[in-house]
Parts: C-alpha cells; sequence; structure tokens
C-alpha cells in the first residue's frame, strides 16, 4: 500500500502480467473464465460512514465470496495496525481470516478493493495456481482479481495530487489499467463509468492503448505500416534460409520465425495472442484466419 509516497508509474511488470493471463486461462479454461463476465459493480460494495462497520464489511467480503462462487469460504474479518493493506491467513478452510489496516476504519470507500486482493488469494490457493517469488505471485493475484471483475475496484482506489497519494496492490496504475482494458474487450464492458478517481480514469485509458497496440502487431493484418514493413524484412530473410527473425512490438510482445529439422518444411511464425498471451505457431503462408486454441479468439493474420 503506497500512502503518500511516490507512486511507481508505467509497465515494469508487463511480461509477469501477460504470463499471469496465460495462466489464468490454462487452469480455469476458456468457459470457467467466462463465468466472470459480469464484474462487481458500485451498488453491490458501496460502503458509507453511516453503516456499521464490521457489519459492512461482512456484506463486502460475502460479496466478494460470491462473485468468485467460493460457497465454503466463510471470511472473517478483523482490524490491526500494520504496513500492508491487508492480510489473509490460508488455510484449509473453512473459514479464512482476514486482517485490514487500521486505516480502513475511516477509509471506507477502499473497504472492498482490500477485500478483493485478500480473497482472491483464497481462490487462487484453492485452484493450487501459484507464481514462484513472492512479488511475482502478488502480481498474479492483482491480475486475477483484475481480469476476473473485482480489480477495478483496486485502480479505483488510486488517488494522487500535488499533496497526497495512496495506491493499493502491486500492479501501477497502467498496469491495472492494462488488465481492465484486457477484461473490457474480451467481454464487452466499460468499466470507465465506475470510477470515481479521476487519476484511475487516465490510467485506465493508458492501459487501453497499451492493450489496443497488443492488437496491432504483426502478423495481424490490424499490424500498422512500419510493422508490416519491418515484418516482411524479417519474412524475407526467414524464407531465404536465414536463422530466422524476431521482432519485439513496443508493447513488449514479439514474434519469431523458425523452421523444421533440416529445414526441409516452409517456416512457421510464432507470436502471442492479443487475448490470452499463448504463442500461436502457424505457417508462412500469407493471409490466414487461426482459432487461439485457449481463449477461442478468431485472428485474422497475414503470415
Amino acid at each position: 500500500m503506497t500512502d503518500g509516497g511516490p507512486v511507481v508509474h508505467g509497465y515494469p511488470h508487463l511480461e509477469t502480467v501477460r504470463s499471469a493471463i496465460t495462466a489464468l486461462y490454462k487452469r480455469l479454461s476458456y468457459d470457467t473464465v467466462h463465468t466472470f463476465e459480469a464484474s462487481i459493480v458500485p451498488a453491490d460494495v458501496a460502503f458509507s460512514d453511516q453503516d456499521d462497520l464490521y457489519l459492512g464489511v461482512q456484506r463486502v467480503a460475502r460479496e466478494m465470496v460470491r462473485h468468485l462462487r467460493l460457497p465454503d469460504a466463510r471470511v472473517i474479518v478483523g482490524f490491526r495496525e500494520m504496513e500492508h493493506a491487508a492480510n489473509v491467513e490460508l488455510t484449509a478452510g473453512p473459514e479464512y481470516f482476514i486482517e485490514l489496516n487500521d486505516r480502513f476504519r475511516t477509509h471506507r470507500r477502499d473497504i472492498g478493493a482490500a477485500l478483493a486482493h485478500e480473497i482472491m488469494h483464497v481462490y487462487l490457493h484453492r485452484l493450487d495456481l501459484v507464481f514462484p517469488g513472492t512479488g511475482d505471485n502478488e502480481i498474479l493475484t492483482d491480475t486475477a482479481t483484475t481480469y476476473l471483475g473485482a480489480g477495478w475496484l483496486l485502480l479505483d482506489a488510486y488517488r494522487e495530487d500535488g499533496a497526497s497519494s495512496q495506491k493499493l496492490g502491486y500492479l501501477t496504475p497502467e498496469e491495472f489499467g492494462y488488465v481492465l482494458a484486457k477484461r473490457a474487450i474480451a467481454f464487452g464492458e466499460a468499466p470507465e463509468t465506475w470510477f470515481t478517481s479521476a487519476q484511475a480514469y487516465t490510467a485506465y485509458t493508458k492501459g487501453l492503448a497499451q492493450a489496443r497496440r497488443d492488437e496491432q502487431q504483426p502478423p495481424l493484418t490490424a499490424a500498422g505500416w512500419a510493422g508490416r514493413r519491418r515484418y516482411a524484412k524479417d519474412r524475407r530473410h526467414a524464407l531465404e534460409g536465414g536463422s530466422g527473425g524476431a521482432g519485439a512490438s513496443p508493447a513488449g510482445g514479439a514474434y519469431s520465425f523458425s523452421r523444421g529439422p533440416g529445414g526441409a518444411e516452409p517456416p512457421r511464425v510464432s507470436f502471442p495472442c492479443p487475448t490470452c498471451q499463448q504463442r500461436i505457431r502457424l505457417p508462412v503462408r500469407g493471409r490466414v484466419r487461426a482459432r487461439c486454441t485457449l481463449c477461442r479468439t478468431v485472428l485474422e493474420c497475414d503470415t
């Protein structure tokens, strides 16, 4: 939790974020991911200063449990002074204990954001989906929370002005915006209408632009002129029998060429799916329509 200190911006964790989206599709399947087509809406987690603190926090926790379909999970929430925003005790259940930072007693509008992250820890624990290393695992948790419909609350908790700042979670505001935009594109949502923070809205628009760039990388036909020209040069090198070219896109993705054993087969191009980031491998043969086997996205390509 950043409270008054500097907020990191940009995309320092982008590759881990993309790996987390791929891991969600692989572990849950396309059908399960799409059971989360509806996000938590503001009315479900509204928390005013007039609400009873403990009854209100239990109500919001139950809503998070319901959203993630954790019927056996009973969440008990308390408050104490701590450095971080919250902490969850992961056990075999059926009860899970969450501690929230004492500051949330008077900053109730962000309780939903803190609970969303901690209850996602419970969900991923039950799935046995984990990344090695504490930092990467927290990025997985933020990404999963956002992609499965509750993480817009974490982005909306980001506020910054000349005198103070606040940010929850381990992703930067722009990375939250990126994951939220990937979700919005996949499910046809318009989350920008939910933000109460002007800074969160700005971060979302930046993340949306980054997500759109994923859809404009060669060999996708939506690629821009410069990308298509670079791709044609690398493809020509591969067809002439070179060792293969690799072009890194501004968004950090990449395509690469390869040949079969002995070079008898025509070269193939490998590139990340713009939706789930799983790598797709296609023969180099011109215009082709491909379908990602993981997220079922249909892609128009010019290989």
